[in-house]
């Protein structure tokens, strides 16, 4: 049998990493909305919009371009995988928490809960993941520079 005490420190380790992903989750907010906005990029649901247009390799205004660009540098950026993070680490502290409560009893589907949140981050970073690899289809120019490979 395992000992409990196990699951008590995955808990609060799980419990530190939501307390550090959501940190940093709101630092990366807050610089997103204190970033000045792109021309035209406060219509609403432009970004998928040109997003679409750059997956289907349509050709993009100079505005669209910027969005894109824009779009993009954010969801490559590292503390935007904090997010998912976050969320992925809150559902480990329910799962560990439930166990730990359990004291080594059977569980139960309501100890499974938090495999919602995981599945659910699982899900944000490989849309972020998706969205970093469009780089390659961005229009080359003045704009954007290709740096040496």
């Amino acid at each position: 049998m395992i000992e409990t005490a196990l699951f008590g420190y995955l808990t609060v380790g799980s419990l530190v990493a939501v307390v550090v992903f959501a940190s940093l989750a709101f630092v990366f907010v807050q610089r997103s909305l204190n970033r000045p906005a792109v021309a035209g990029g406060e219509e609403v649901a432009i970004a998928p919009a040109v997003l679409k247009k750059l997956r289907k390799r349509e050709s993009l205004s100079d505005d669209e371009t910027a969005i894109a660009t824009d779009v993009i540098a954010r969801r490559r950026s590292l503390m935007a995988y904090s997010i998912p993070a976050a969320i992925f680490s809150i559902g480990c502290f329910y799962v560990f928490g439930s166990l730990e409560h359990l004291h080594g009893a059977t569980p139960s589907e309501r100890t499974f809960l938090g495999v919602i949140p995981m599945f659910t981050a699982v899900n944000v970073t490989l849309q972020l993941l998706r969205s970093a690899r469009l780089t390659k289809r961005l229009p080359t120019g003045p704009r954007r520079r290709r740096g040496k490979r």
